[in-house]
């Protein structure tokens, strides 16, 4: 099974990637996307922060991009804050340019797109936080 819950597959997808691309980015400290992805770049993830409305701005130090297609390197984990209804495109566009895990925040689960994913054979961590993941497994 390819959805992963158990504390050592999330330790082991966590130390063997290095690039996050954090979809759905927030310039807003006070958002989850904010501090998550600002505690996962502490702990030395290369990240890439996507948010077509803040394009080109600059967040946690780091260039906006538009979208997934833009991101110059391979995404080992795709980290999604986006509503569930906008899962399904994400998804696809994830498909397009490759990726080892997709990973759903707390509240963003769309298990339509997880069933589909599991069933590709792709890694899918739903509902999991990746900053608690980080705190607590690395």
């Amino acid at each position: 099974m390819t959805i992963i819950e158990d504390y050592e597959d999330l330790r082991d997808i966590l130390k063997k990637s290095r690039t996050v691309a954090v979809v759905g980015i927030s310039p807003d400290p006070r958002q989850p996307s904010y501090f998550v992805s600002e505690v996962v770049k502490r702990y030395g993830f290369k990240i890439y922060l996507i948010n077509p409305e803040h394009r080109g701005e600059e967040i946690l130090g780091e260039r906006v991009l538009g979208s997934l297609r833009e991101v110059p390197d391979k995404v080992e984990i795709v980290d999604v804050f986006r509503r569930p209804e906008a899962v399904a495109v994400l998804a696809e566009e994830a498909r397009e340019i490759g990726f080892d895990t997709f990973w759903l925040q707390p509240g963003t689960e769309n298990w339509d797109v997880i069933r589909a994913l599991d069933q590709e054979g792709r890694l899918v961590v739903p509902g999991i936080c990746i900053k608690t993941c980080c705190q607590l497994l690395l």
